[in-house]
């Protein structure tokens, strides 16, 4: 097997005092998804992720959501971006750069990926709500900025609009996978690393 042939693939296991979580990931996947956690409006998002980028992800996660779901959330985020960045290797062949807008009905959500090494984090998202169903909104914001920082990539979240909170955070979570799926693909044309740098 060719070193561009191996599957992109990861997997990580985290405990602490207030989660224990299993996350296996594969970047060049078929959109399959096995998730079991605490938080169910997270388990939904994270599965939308994984089919609208054509990834396969697999997570088990228990933590101290009898407090609230903060450390679950930002926790699935870290072990999320840690195993993208591994899945990714060297990044020979990549596209780096992805720009991807999603409707949800009348909510619009864009997403914009730079595979970078250099982690950082824009989020521009005001919703109408602080809650949908049992989970705070603000949690979305905890946990891309951590997958954003583990995962080393530059990504910016924009929600251009919306009414309806629960659509607007779709839209983002659709964003993303799709955003990740074009900023990870491989470009036969790109020779080596898409840097003028000579390294990722």
């Amino acid at each position: 097997m060719t070193e561009q042939s191996k599957p992109r693939a990861a997997e990580v296991k985290r405990k602490t005092n207030e989660t224990d979580i299993q996350l296996a990931f594969t970047l060049d996947g078929t959109g399959q998804s096995s998730i079991e956690t605490d938080v169910p409006f997270l388990n939904h998002m994270l599965d939308l992720f994984t089919q609208h980028g054509q990834f396969d992800l697999q997570v088990k996660a228990n933590g101290d959501v009898d407090i609230d779901d903060h450390h679950t959330t930002e926790d699935i985020g870290i072990c999320l971006g840690q195993t993208i960045r591994e899945a990714l290797g060297d990044k020979r062949g990549i596209k780096r750069y992805a720009s991807v807008f999603v409707p949800m009905d009348e909510a619009l959500a864009q997403v914009v990926i730079d595979v970078s090494n250099r982690p950082h984090f824009e989020y521009r998202a005001e919703y109408p709500s602080a809650q949908v169903g049992s989970f705070t909104t603000e949690l979305v914001e905890e946990f891309l900025w951590k997958l954003a920082l583990e995962a080393r990539i530059t990504l910016h979240v924009i929600v251009h609009y919306g009414r309806n909170t629960h659509h607007m955070i779709e839209a983002v979570f659709k964003a993303l996978g799709r955003a990740l799926d074009e900023a990870t693909s491989i470009d036969p044309r790109v020779q080596g690393v898409p840097s003028t740098k000579g390294v990722l």
